[in-house]
This record gives C-alpha cells, structure tokens and sequence, in this order.
C-alpha cells in the first residue's frame, strides 16, 4: 500500500503543476476587454505618443498622405497653410562625395521628401577617434527636430545614414509598412504587458495599454559596440523571425550571418517628430553631460533601447502573480520562456534615477520590411527580377535553409505605380511655366516607354521573404562598390534626375504641398538638390559635381556638361543646371 502510494506521488505533483501552469496562464495574459486609445495623444511626459495606425488597404493612403483636395488645377489661395502633416527626410552629412550622391539619387529616383542635410559642411575637431563627429551628429539632428519653424510635432520624419543607405521602394510603401510595424508591435506589447488606468481630466480614468510604439529603427545581428553583458545587448527582445530561420545553427552563429536580428542599429530610424525628438533629447544628455558618446552614436542608441526593455521585463516580473511565476519559473527551465532576462547569462543590472524618463516607444524592424541593415545579411539577400523564375533552382541550391517564396512580389509593390512613375509623379504639364526649361535631349533621356516592378531586379531578404523600402549598405563596404550596379535605377540614372527637375514648380506645385498629397512633402519645395539646415538650397551639380563616373557610370560626362556648357533656371529664377567650373573642359 505504502508503495502505491509512492508510485501515485508523482502523478500528483505532475497535476499541480498543470494546474499552476494554467493559473499562471490566465493570471498573467487576462486582459480588460474594454479600452480607450486616441490618435497622437500624449498621457504623460514619460511616455511616447499613443499612436493607434489605422487600418490601411492597397486602395487607401494614409493619413499621412492623403491630399485635402482634388482640384490641383485650381490657383492656390493666398496665404495658403498647409494643414496634413508633413514627411521629412534628415540625412547628416558633412561634405559631399560620390556615396553621399548614391544616397541622394536613390531618394530622387523615388520622390522622397527633398532631403535635408544635417551639419553639412561643419568641420568636428574633437579629441575622440571620430573628433567628436558622432555626438555632433546626435546633436544636429536634436536641433534640428526642436525648431518649430522647421517641423510640427504630429510630422513623420526618416532620418538616415548619409554614406551608405540606398532607397528601393517609393515613400508610400515606406509609410504604409510603417504603420502596420506599429499595428504589429502594439498588438504583442498590449499581449504582453498588458493595458493600465491613466488618470485623465477630473476624478475620471480611462484604460490605455500600458507600453506602445511609435518609432522604429532598423535591426542587427550582432551587438555592438556595447559590452554583451549590459542591456542594451543582454535585455532586448528576441527576432519576430521563426526561431529555426536558418536552420540548426540560428542564433548560435559565432560570425553572426545565421543570427536573427534584435539588436539595434542607429543608421536608420522613423517616427513622428515628438517621439523622435525625445529619443535625441535623451542621447544628447548621454553624450554630452555623461560624456557616453565617445564610442559613437550606435552605441548610445543602443543604450537606450536597451534600457527601455529592462525596465518593462523588470516591472512585468515584479508585478506577476504567484501562478505566472510559477509559469515562467518552469518554462525558463524547459527553455521555453521568452524573457531575455531569464537566459543563462549575466546582465549588468542598470540602476533607475528617480525623474529619469525610460520609456521612448522604441521598436526594430526585424524582418526587414522597411529597413535592411547589412551587416553579416549579405548572404540573405539576391537582386531578383520578379518575373524570373529560371533562377529559383539556384537559389535554393545556394540557400537551402530558405523558407518562403521569395518570389512572391509583395501585394503593396503590386499596387504600386511603376518605378519611372516617381521620378515625375503625374505632373507632365507642356505649359513651359509648369515645367523647369531644361530641353530634352534624346541622347540623355532615354528611358523604356513601360516598366513594371517584376521587371527590375530587387533587392530580396530570402529568409524573411521580404523586399526592403531601403538598403543601409554597412558592414562590409565593398560592397558600397559591387552592389550599386544591381540597383533598379543605375541604368537610368542620368535621365532619372534630368525628368525630376523637370516636374512643376509653380502655384500647383505650392497648392499641392499645402494639401499634403502624395508628390509634396513640404511647403519649402525643390525638386533635383538638397536642403541644409540652416535653410540653404543646392542643386544636384553643386553638390555632387565630379561624382559622375562612380554614380551614373554611364560615360556620358559631367553633369550639365553632358552637350556642351548650359545653365538653366526654373520658373523661379533658380539655377538648376549651372557650368559651376568654367575653368574646366567640357
């Protein structure tokens, strides 16, 4: 009897825990079902922005971009405003060369925002390795983003690297990509942590989810260069990408290329301007009151990101009940938990100041919808024209741990105008005061009547069976060099810029920026240069002058040179074209 029951015993405790495991389940994931969120609405100065992204179709832009008016013939009002928020693109640079006007022809080839360089022409000459060029660049763009001449709180802004990001996709499949992330993001933060009461106007309250995103920022496989035993390193989220992506050896590759992404990296980031703003407001005090900056600006980044996710797991383990930390406590065991906190490893314990702000809505692009960050990810990608299945064999037979089909054009690019649509979105007015009076030169202006986005090679994450809105071409900088040739554009760079400078500048141009449609971003206008940001315009000959041979690649000669010595203006009195070294031969 006795040894019956012994042998009932671990039965028994085997019960228990089924029951503790289902106690901890339902204590820890049992949510309010009714809930209250608002559109760009701030519930205190240490949280971001609770932004709820609406819904979007293939059919519907976003707020973002959709135009108040449908009459684009009309003459704008005087004293017009622009009333929908606006896109800008921060791109810090300090002098020009040919990786710089890579950069800027990928982002004119698309219809981005007309770029804004940050510091441009500043000279840093500090005592750091970089002479203090990183914490200026932190600095530039916080000033930059705090002038409220410059930008509204309810912008979106995209700040990127300026020597080695290359844009693929046009901005609306940036935008759209960016609200579903957020979509994404906020459903798995609401899961796990759950909603709170936020005390609202008067004795009343409301509940709102207790963590949100806002801002996101591109992905990478290894952490640096901050030590791996800090959070920034030791506490950040685990990959949305399956957790054998690559096979048996995902996430234990010591070179990195078979890791998934979950560590950040600085070199591409976008949010609206409020929450942005906040981040570089925390990483200028890093940089210069806590003198944290002199590793450089991914390493602060990275702090504060990594700062963020301890203090959420540390108040989501402290406040458990008794049956989710059963739950976690045996699941950990299992290797089965999802804490980074609870992985075999050691984590500098970060100590909270009291007043200090933590929380910045911070959140990665893992699958590399919106941003594909390089580093050790050059044997996940292939330049694919998506009507070309013949390659698919050697493609698997090179890539034999892929999954997906990467063949699959995505259902936005589908729906997408073609790719020469941007350079000249919708304006081909023959009126000569619409247009800028730069002749047309077949010599130069060829392009193919027709060109769909299966046609083009793209650039295709076969693991997360994606196609990136941008390159961020780090890491290994050759291939800076070896790739640019296999961008869609490079055939037709040359005309590509000549049929952008081309598009309407005149009161239907004001008209439609006020609006906020899809082709305006700005009431500052600009169409073929760059914008710095002290508020000086340069065209494309001035500041890429000389980059020809490394950018177009096409022999054709110098910019503006091309069929003899030109200067040309638009309907402004701007110069667009310009023999800006008469001394030199044509």
């Amino acid at each position: 009897m006795a040894r019956s029951r012994r042998s009932r015993m671990p039965l028994c405790i085997a019960v228990a825990c089924l029951l503790l495991l289902i106690l901890g389940w339902k204590s820890s994931d049992k949510l309010p079902t009714k809930s209250t969120f608002q559109r760009g609405r701030a519930f205190s100065s240490s949280r971001p922005s609770s932004y709820t992204p609406p819904n979007l179709h293939h059919d519907v832009e976003s707020p973002l971009l959709a135009p108040e008016t449908k009459d684009e013939n009309s003459t704008a009002p005087q004293g017009l405003q622009k009333k929908n928020p606006s896109f800008h693109l921060l791109v810090p640079a300090t002098e020009a060369n040919s990786n710089l006007c890579k950069t800027l022809l990928s982002s004119f080839a698309l219809a981005y925002p007309p770029p804004t360089l940050v510091n441009y022409g500043k000279k840093f000459e500090g005592d750091n390795w970089d002479k203090g060029s990183h914490a200026g660049k932190i600095r530039g763009v916080y000033d930059y983003l705090s002038d409220r001449k410059k930008v509204a709180d309810e912008d979106m802004v995209l700040v990127v690297d300026g020597y080695d990001v290359w844009f693929q996709l046009p901005p609306i499949i940036m935008i759209k990509r960016y609200h579903q992330l957020i979509s994404e993001a906020n459903g798995r933060l609401r899961r796990r942590y759950g909603t709170t009461l936020q005390q609202t106007q008067g004795e009343e309250s409301e509940i709102v989810q207790k963590y949100t995103q806002s801002v996101v920022f591109g992905a990478d496989k290894l952490c640096w260069p901050n030590p791996h035993s800090d959070p920034a390193c030791a506490a950040v989220p685990y990959s949305t990408l399956p957790k054998d992506v690559y096979g048996l050896s995902t996430d234990i590759d010591p070179d990195g290329s078979r890791n998934r992404p979950r560590y950040l990296n600085s070199g591409t980031v976008m949010g609206p301007v409020k929450d942005v703003r906040a981040i570089y407001e925390a990483a200028v005090a890093k940089t210069e009151k806590e003198n944290r900056g002199t590793i450089g600006d991914q390493f602060v980044f990275a702090e504060i990101f990594g700062e963020q996710e301890f203090q959420r797991e540390t108040q989501r383990q402290t406040t458990k009940s008794a049956g989710g930390k059963w739950y976690e406590w045996i699941a950990n065991a299992l290797g089965g938990d999802d804490s980074p906190l609870s992985a075999n490893r050691t984590i500098n314990n970060m100590t909270a100041v009291a007043g200090r702000r933590y929380e910045f809505g911070i959140g990665l692009d893992y699958e590399s919808r919106m941003f594909q960050t390089m580093t050790h990810s050059a044997n996940d990608i292939e330049f694919i024209a998506h009507n070309d299945s013949s390659v698919m064999s050697d493609i698997l037979e090179k890539h034999p741990q892929m999954r997906g089909d990467p063949f699959a054009l995505p259902f936005d690019v589908q729906m997408a105008h073609g790719p020469l649509w941007y350079s000249s979105p919708g304006n081909h007015s023959l009126d000569a005061k619409e247009r800028i009076l730069l002749p047309h030169s077949d010599k130069l202006d060829d392009l193919p009547e027709h060109l769909d986005w299966y046609e083009v090679p793209l650039a295709t994450n076969l693991y997360a069976s994606t196609i990136p809105s941008l390159l961020h071409v780090n890491g290994d900088k050759s291939l800076l060099t070896d790739w640019w040739p296999s961008m869609w554009y490079h055939p037709y760079g040359r005309a590509l810029i000549r049929r952008y400078i081309r598009s309407t500048q005149t009161r239907k141009a004001a008209q439609a920026a006020a609006a906020g449609g899809q082709t305006w971003w700005d009431m500052r206008g600009g169409r073929g240069g760059v914008w710095t940001d002290n508020g000086l315009w340069m065209s494309w000959g001035e500041v890429c002058k000389k980059t020809e041979d490394d950018v177009f690649q096409d022999g054709k000669g110098k910019w503006g040179k091309e069929e003899g010595s030109q200067k040309v203006t638009n309907f402004f009195g701007t110069v667009i074209v310009a023999d800006e070294d008469e001394g030199d031969e044509a």
